[in-house]
């Protein structure tokens, strides 16, 4: 499943095709326990599930149906996978009509809309092995201290290098920005012959990690308050707008490119910062370019980044939810996780397989490194149209008709609106 990557209308779209649901739960085998599995739907066979998918593209469709075909054929269940042309739009109308899908993808922004609603299932406790999931993964779907949902996968933000610049502008060999001061250093010996050093999407995404990076965020911990207007934001849109205005770094609209990778894949920027869903782009989309992915280099708050993901939810009206939940624990766990990562590309969300991962894909290993220190996209429900108009607020930044304490203000009142409506 790809991740959010281009400005805000599109950006928008994809995260919320990223909304999927899933269902399951145990059973045993004592004639009592044999008949609350008749009402959910139990593993021994005899379930019809239902999985809806927001599908990246044919391989992610056929890596999931070959998944669930192989788990229903070893336990006599009968699974249809659904690609949705609007996930969004069709699970919305399933579940207010009473026959949402069994299972489905949940992304962070859409979660707590669905949990606070009771739409969704709480089977964390019954996830194999849920420790071994990452922490900032785990974090994302939980709700009132209940995982509610097992992350199917995830990533973050990593630093994208052109190497074939890196050496023309004299640069050492593998001696990327460890911090933000390097990062500044760097982005400015690369600009040269109509290249900017460094451009991204200049989005709440890109920006956000930065944000984290400098020892902020929008919301604080337990996204009860809203953090926007503070010194350590403010620092942070300081240190980008001081590079934009020396025209070492840039938005990638501003230079004419839709999305960070392809203001690198042509050659209009030396470095961007994408997730995970940048390799594709750049293998099939421009296959010449030489390329390197690094961590986020550290900024004055320490090393962090904005972790992406999505979930198998599973209905709360499901009639199948204990064949669902073993479904699920199925789909995620290592030997199917690696088996979807050889298939279509996404980063395990399981801590075991870091080193696999980057053994496997050692051009992916920057978008899982740094998973420990990441954190989720903001759940807030109707968060998403206060992080729209900060963007709108982020263009005017980088038009030089906002400055970063009012881009910083509008955000914090705006959101601070919103949670007064809650």
């Amino acid at each position: 499943m790809q991740f959010p990557r281009t400005p805000l209308a599109v950006a928008t779209a994809v995260a919320a095709a990223t909304v999927l649901a899933a269902c399951g739960s145990g059973f045993d085998d004592d004639d009592d326990a044999a008949g609350d599995d008749a009402a959910t739907g139990g593993t021994e066979g005899g379930a019809s599930l239902t999985v809806m998918i927001g599908s990246s593209g044919e391989a992610e469709t056929v890596a999931v149906q070959d998944a669930t075909a192989q788990w229903a054929e070893e336990t006599g269940n009968e699974v249809e996978v659904i690609p949705a042309q609007d996930l969004v739009q069709q699970l919305q109308q399933g579940l207010a009509g009473g026959n949402p899908p069994d299972v489905f993808y949940v992304s962070p922004d859409r979660f707590r809309m669905l949990a606070e609603g009771g739409s969704l299932y709480p089977y964390g406790d019954q996830i194999d092995d849920a420790d071994d999931i990452y922490q900032s993964l785990r974090d994302a779907f939980t709700y009132e201290d209940e995982l509610y949902c097992a992350p199917k996968d995830g990533g973050v933000h990593a630093l994208v290098i052109d190497t074939e610049a890196w050496a023309a502008a004299g640069l050492a060999e593998g001696d990327y920005p460890q911090d933000w001061d390097g990062l500044a250093a760097a982005a400015q010996a690369l600009t040269a012959d109509g290249r900017v050093g460094l451009a991204f999407t200049g989005d709440y995404n890109p920006v956000g990690s930065f944000m984290l990076a400098g020892g902020g965020f929008f919301v604080n911990d337990d996204q009860t308050e809203v953090t926007a207007d503070t010194p350590e934001n403010l620092a942070t849109l300081q240190y980008l707008k001081d590079n934009m205005d020396a025209g070492t770094f840039a938005f990638a609209p501003t230079i004419d490119a839709a999305w960070g990778g392809e203001a690198l894949g042509s050659g209009k920027s030396a470095m961007t910062i994408e997730g995970a869903w940048i390799v594709g782009a750049l293998q099939n989309d421009f296959p010449e370019r030489q390329w390197t992915a690094v961590p986020m280099p550290a900024g004055p708050g320490g090393p962090a980044a904005t972790a992406f993901t999505n979930c198998w939810g599973i209905a709360a009206d499901s009639e199948n939810q204990a064949a669902a939940v073993d479904l699920v624990n199925a789909l995620a766990g290592p030997e199917q996780q690696q088996t979807f990562a050889e298939a279509f590309g996404p980063i395990p969300s399981r801590a075991s397989l870091a080193d696999w991962n980057a053994e496997t894909f050692p051009e992916k290993a920057a978008f899982a490194e740094g998973m420990e220190t990441a954190r989720s996209q903001v759940a807030v429900p109707g968060f998403e149209s206060v992080l729209a108009d900060f963007n709108t607020q982020l263009e005017g930044m980088a038009a030089g008709t906002v400055t970063p304490e009012q881009a910083l203000q509008a955000l914090q009142t705006n959101g601070e609106a919103l949670l007064a409506q809650e």
